[in-house]
């Protein structure tokens, strides 16, 4: 057994920071990733003039996050840097530990533990105790055993090399399928056979005329405002042709476009109920985050207007982002009653068994392709809006065939998330493969 003070000898080279000089600095990132340059900067823009300067070669660690794995070696291109009180810096004594084994040593399991045990003080301000940390005894073979560990090591790394370049196509190729079946469903090949069976199906048109039936008879008795008329579907809106008995709807020809609460309070009276709210950071595509929910005070002539329901379509308005914008979701009723904030649009449709399907499209390729083209503005940002979301066009097979496209899809996705599942316990085993021969070769005797 040997003193962590037996390989590490503390190192203190102390540096008055001169205005008119120009240093480099150096910041340890956590979970093993290392030193890193944090920048450069002139002695006049550094508030803290007694510092320390580092050398290639030494160890250095963060008294903060040392047991956050906050720890590395300074690099050729990092000599000369200096650091803060915050950070302390080691000559590692190679008449004890090989250099390849020591920058081996500080990723295992041991090593981080060793740094756990001596940080010391409250929760949130641990810091490491230096004279803990130096008697810390470790298993610490002699040097021959040490390079013939190393040869060990090396291989593991190197089948780990070769397994994660694979781990990684295949995930690759898992959403590459994922986004292949979403593109046959919208486009109706997927159903090509299906469709040959039962020829005598429904048309889409009757349903958009059951619809539009509908809504005439309530906005005649007052239930419903009169909406102005959409404007026609440009045919460069139009990415694909459809089979026959689809047509090309716009969103708020098959449903309510809807926005939600703002959180200004004041606006809204003092009544409220306090009701769990959906925010953008609840909504992602085909999944909502429920663990996080937020409350927020609605009044009584609110509530009709942002309650959800089942079968609510969600897409997030986007401000500014392209990557946020129209993500789309379904809502699934879990929590009752809920509602939803503004920048969260939602779309309720006269047929309620439209909305999956219409999950689907804007999951598509195709799909998020128009949403992006519709939300893009001017400036070169990215924002969806009540209107724009309504006039989005969307490709409507019969209901029959929706069914089964949504049963189709839904089953080929669940054979895509086991591919998922195994690839994640693919990577997890290579990451783990390293950490385990570390524990192993650095276990006590």
């Amino acid at each position: 057994m040997k003193r962590i003070g037996d390989i590490l000898t503390r190192h203190k080279t102390p540096v008055t920071v001169q205005d008119d000089v120009i240093y480099k600095q150096v910041t340890i990132r956590t979970n093993y990733k290392g030193v890193v340059l944090r920048g450069t900067k002139t002695g006049a823009e550094i508030g803290t003039k007694n510092q320390w300067r580092v050398a290639t070669g030494q160890f250095i660690l963060s008294r903060i996050d040392a047991r956050n794995g906050a720890f590395g070696i300074i690099s050729k291109e990092l000599d000369g840097a200096i650091v803060t009180n915050d950070f302390l810096a080691f000559d590692v004594n190679e008449d004890e530990v090989e250099h390849e084994f020591f920058n081996v040593f500080l990723q295992s399991p041991v090593f981080l533990d060793a740094c756990i045990k001596a940080s010391r003080g409250n929760t949130n301000r641990k810091r490491i105790e230096e004279d803990f940390f130096l008697a810390f005894k470790l298993n610490l073979p002699p040097l021959p055993q040490q390079r013939h560990l190393i040869t060990k090591i090396n291989k593991a790394r190197s089948g780990i090399a070769v397994a994660n370049p694979e781990i990684a196509r295949q995930e690759t190729l898992v959403t590459k399928l994922k986004q292949a079946i979403l593109q046959e469903a919208i486009q109706g090949k997927l159903t090509a056979d299906w469709r040959a069976a039962n020829p005598d199906v429904e048309p889409a048109g009757q349903l958009l005329h059951r619809i539009r039936t509908e809504k005439a008879r309530l906005i005649a008795e007052k239930k419903l405002r009169k909406e102005k008329p959409l404007p026609e579907i440009a045919p460069d809106e139009i990415p694909f042709e459809i089979p026959d008995k689809w047509e090309w709807y716009c969103v708020a020809d098959l449903g309510l476009v809807m926005g939600g609460l703002t959180k200004n309070a004041a606006k809204r009276g003092t009544h409220k109920l306090i009701m769990p709210y959906l925010r953008v950071a609840n909504v992602y595509a085909n999944r909502l985050q429920l663990t996080n929910l937020q409350e927020i005070g609605v009044t009584d002539s609110e509530i009709e207007r942002v309650l959800l329901k089942e079968n609510d379509l969600l897409l997030v308005e986007g401000n500014g982002s392209r990557n946020q914008v129209g993500r789309v979701a379904l809502w699934d009723g879990s929590v009752a009653p809920c509602v939803h904030q503004n920048h969260v649009i939602k779309v309720r449709f006269r047929e309620p068994k439209i909305a999956r399907w219409t999950l689907y499209w804007f999951l598509s390729p195709d799909g998020r392709q128009l949403i992006e083209s519709q939300a893009k503005t001017s400036t070169g940002l990215y924002n969806l809006s009540t209107g724009k979301v309504g006039k989005l066009p969307i490709p409507l097979p019969p209901l029959a065939e929706q069914a089964a496209i949504v049963k189709r899809v839904e089953a080929l996705m669940t054979l895509c998330h086991e591919m998922e599942a195994e690839i994640g316990r693919s990577r997890s085993h290579a990451d783990h493969l390293l950490q385990a021969v570390l524990k192993k070769a650095f276990a006590p005797a």
